[in-house]
């Protein structure tokens, strides 16, 4: 299987990414979209025509970037709708709510590296809001994919997920010592295995499903681990929000995707396979991609979330 290169990277925009793109008459959802990373892919969504949600749980400031990205864009199809992804009504309540087909989603919404924390359901917070939020999203949604016909699912993870697997009998730190960074590690390892499986198991309805590393940027996720100025990353390494969604825009918009689903991207292009830490943000670490994995994570899933009702 022939690794996936695109006449894209490092610099790519977003507006780049989506440049000469047609989505009129399309539908995506964009979770996470009142700031940062989000707002900036929807804002490069809804220049492509595409009708675009901003799943937040901040209405009124998901509201005030639904306005500015009309303004920006002049497409007045860019709207605000409540998801809060750590609780399971409000997620059964966003997918109830939702009719007709669904051409993109993109799980972007995140914690990082949090203090210790807890869901009313007992789950971890960093797992229960980027993994399985996300999950109980997308099959949520499952049906308004398949009538699509040619969905696609863009989930965005992290080099991150090379510090930790999935620790399966112990997810949510019951009994080992909280770190939040394993922590945050293995809700990204999670992120990539959920795209692997979403598309081995929904091959049937069209469905693909990629994940992504965006980069090294600031933006509000980063209000546990120091921010701008903390020196974790070298100058070089630092992409302006712009340039962070460009991969995101490009899994969500290009056709070089099309019926490619499974894989994990960074710059823009898809990232070799590694044995161990690789010291960079680049590769993919091969736990996270491995098909075993993610079958028992998707059966794990659903009893996580079973258990929450």
């Amino acid at each position: 299987m022939s690794a996936i290169t695109t006449p894209f990277g490092f610099s790519t925009t977003a507006a780049e990414a989506a440049e000469a793109i047609d989505l009129t008459g399309r539908r995506a959802v964009v979770t996470g979209a009142s700031s940062g990373l989000g707002a900036e892919t929807a804002r490069a969504l809804a220049s492509t025509g595409a009708e675009v949600v901003l799943a937040v749980r901040d209405v009124p400031a998901g509201e005030r970037v639904a306005k500015e990205i009309t303004a920006s864009t002049g497409n007045r199809e860019v709207h605000a709708a409540h998801l809060d992804l750590v609780d399971p009504a409000s997620v059964s309540a966003f997918t109830a709510a939702w009719r007709g087909p669904l051409h993109v989603l993109v799980n972007n919404a995140g914690v990082m590296a949090c203090p210790e924390q807890y869901t009313d359901q007992g789950r971890e917070r960093q797992f229960a809001t980027n993994h399985l939020g996300h999950f109980a999203l997308a099959t949520g949604l499952h049906d308004a994919l398949a009538a699509d016909g040619d969905a696609r699912i863009v989930v965005v993870s992290s080099s991150g997920h090379q510090r930790s697997p999935i620790v399966w009998d112990d997810v949510d730190f019951a009994f080992r010592p909280y770190d939040p960074w394993l922590a945050y590690g293995q809700s990204k390892t999670a992120n990539i295995l959920f795209a692997v499986e979403a598309t081995r198991r929904w091959a049937d309805d069209h469905i693909t499903a990629n994940a992504l590393m965006p980069g090294a940027i600031y933006t509000n996720l980063q209000r546990h681990t120091g921010g701008r100025g903390s020196g974790k990353v070298p100058d070089d390494l630092i992409k302006t929000v712009e340039q962070g969604a460009a991969t995101s825009v490009l899994l969500a918009t290009s056709p070089l995707l099309e019926g490619v689903g499974g894989r994990y991207f960074v710059d823009c292009n898809e990232t070799e396979v590694v044995e161990r830490r690789s010291g960079t943000l680049h590769g993919v670490a091969r736990y996270a991609v491995d098909p075993d994995n993610a079958r028992r994570l998707w059966t794990l899933s659903q009893e996580l979330l079973e258990h929450a009702r």
